[in-house]
């Protein structure tokens, strides 16, 4: 898929990026996240499968379910998704917005020429947190790939399994 905002190359966090070929400003739609529409039903029974691959193949990143409404998700393992590639941080540049059936990937500040893109992935199970090690090393870094409003209840949860 051609952007005239993106491309894909190496990144420092993990694997491969999406990085800025040029000046987006604030508010920009930059991509859409695109895939396979299938519903709740078969995105449950896929989902563990594709965990299990991943773990056993040492992969990270190799699920790429994403919730569109409470009926449908998105399996977004397809060759022409280039939005896949797009890495979680704590400090997103990026975030997601469902407009009208469909997953854009929103600017939400000004993001310049090779700055890579980010958008929080927003995990909300914190039960699952060890599976999702975070690598943004930023500086509100929580560490693991997680909702920001779940970070007080794990901050919660890990001071008093420290206390332990």
């Amino acid at each position: 898929m051609t952007n005239s905002y993106i491309l894909k190359k190496k990144s420092s966090i993990h694997g491969y990026g999406i990085f800025a070929k040029t000046f987006i400003p604030k508010g920009t739609r930059i991509i859409e996240y695109v895939g396979e529409k299938i519903t709740k039903a078969e995105s449950n029974r896929r989902g563990p499968k594709l965990v299990a691959y991943a773990k056993n193949h040492k992969e990270q990143g190799a699920v790429y379910l994403f919730v569109l409404n409470s009926r449908y998700d998105i399996d977004g393992h397809v060759s022409y998704n280039t939005a896949k590639y797009i890495n979680h941080s704590c400090k997103p540049n990026c975030e997601v917005d469902i407009i009208k059936g469909h997953i854009w990937i929103i600017a939400l500040r000004d993001i310049q020429k090779g700055e890579e893109l980010y958008y929080n992935y927003g995990y909300d199970d914190i039960t699952e947190y060890e599976d999702h090690p975070c690598y943004c090393k930023t500086d509100r870094c929580i560490g693991y790939i997680l909702a920001e409003d779940s970070w007080p209840k794990l901050k919660r949860y890990l001071a008093k399994k420290k206390e332990a």
